[in-house]
């Protein structure tokens, strides 16, 4: 029996999605966005020299086929990319409405999302009133702050001091399908603003809102605020079976690494754990050892995209890209015979690009672990048919498996 380690690199996407045109940030169309490309480029042209410098280093994942997957999807160059492969690779492109979360791990998972999302226009106030007066009764407040369209670190600095002083929540949104609530900790309770965000997300789910996502916070207005690691992901359950489903059904155990769990609202999920990216990696690594044969470790690093991408900063995104190379190459050596490893995103979030928003791309699906060689280009449905094969489950849906 043989194991499967699924690893999402959140947001590090590699250009050339053919319908990026009909995906925005503002008024620009995503035309053109590269995350790995053009960090790449920025890199090898000294424009990403905060915390580190020079042209970008990643051995490992270039060696698994990360340059070629993104001269493959995008035809852009790769400067510092450029080894010839060792591993199994290719580009995988997304046919579900969206670029965010839950329609990028669904279809990864094997389900395309078969609806249209809902999504809150950027306006202000962004929601309607009967929503905003359903929040506002949820936290027990005769308010809320914010009521638009926010990155979520801009948001709690601008209104965080507010918030301490009026005990109203901060709800806002963004360009994908969500309903966000900030709020302390410590001021506001932790499990105060989970029980609001889990009363208010069955109203959000009806509207095909994907998630209601708690966004807790600590500091004080002298000090600065910082997001924690303790958010929780309010997700619309998937209408059909999925990856994890199929693999439980087997009999066999899935664990879920970072905010998995919460994607799938546990559906499949044998065992989960959060934490930073860094905290991650330790559980990855952990369960890499001790994971059973014929299991699914399916995991998420979420900070590429939340902590750098959204913000713009090329060379954060750059630091963390060096640090998670150095990170899964030791992981990559401590992979049993039969073990397969998927690497592969969910969108992308181009630092360089215009906006705050994800940028509609394909995503490489760099394979350690099934020899060497091009699986061209590949739906996202295909890589959960190829981990079910992999695997011996049975798969659902529209995947065809590329090993």
């Amino acid at each position: 029996m043989t194991r499967a380690f699924l690893v999402v690199m959140d947001s590090v996407g590699i250009g050339g999605a053919p319908d990026a045109d009909q995906y925005f940030n503002g008024s620009l169309p995503d035309t053109g966005a590269n995350t790995v490309g053009h960090i790449a480029q920025a890199c090898a042209e000294g424009r990403a020299e905060e915390g580190r410098s020079g042209p970008l280093h990643l051995p490992n994942l270039d060696a698994l086929g990360l340059g070629a997957a993104v001269r493959l999807a995008s035809g852009d160059a790769t400067p510092g990319l450029e080894t010839a492969p060792t591993g199994l690779w290719g580009c995988a492109r997304e046919h579900s409405r969206g670029k965010d979360t839950p329609s990028g791990h669904w279809e990864l998972a094997g389900l395309p999302v078969p609806w249209e999302w809902h999504y809150f226009p950027d306006t202000v106030p962004a929601f309607p009133e009967d929503l905003t007066r359903a929040a506002a009764e949820a936290a027990g407040t005769k308010g809320i702050l914010g009521n638009c369209h926010a990155p979520g670190t801009a948001i709690i600095e601008r209104l965080g001091a507010e918030h301490m002083r009026t005990g109203w929540p901060i709800c806002y949104t963004s360009a994908d399908s969500v309903f966000q609530i900030a709020a302390h900790e410590e001021s506001f309770g932790l499990d105060r603003l989970l029980a609001m965000c889990k009363a208010l997300a069955p109203r959000l789910h009806a509207m095909k809102v994907g998630r209601v996502i708690a966004r807790p916070f600590i500091g004080s207005p002298e000090q600065g605020f910082t997001r924690t690691t303790n958010r929780k992901d309010f997700a619309i359950l998937p209408p059909a079976p999925v990856l994890t489903n199929w693999v439980q059904d087997a009999g066999r155990r899935v664990h879920g690494v970072g905010k998995i769990g919460d994607i799938f609202s546990m559906q499949g999920i044998d065992s989960s754990v959060k934490g930073s990216d860094a905290e991650l990696m330790t559980h990855l690594s952990r369960l890499v050892d001790e994971a059973e044969e014929g299991s699914l470790t399916f995991a998420n690093f979420v900070e590429f995209d939340s902590v750098y991408g959204h913000r713009r900063d090329i060379s954060g995104y750059a630091r963390a890209l060096e640090w998670f190379d150095r990170e899964i190459g030791v992981i990559v050596q401590k992979l049993r015979e039969g073990d397969l490893l998927v690497l592969t995103a969910d969108h992308g979030n181009d630092p360089s690009w215009s906006g705050t928003d994800h940028t509609r791309e394909q995503v490489p699906v760099l394979i350690a672990g099934r020899g060497a060689g091009e699986i061209g280009q590949v739906n996202f449905a295909d890589v959960a048919a190829s981990v079910a094969r992999h695997l011996g489950v049975p798969a659902q849906g529209p995947g065809r498996s590329f090993l």
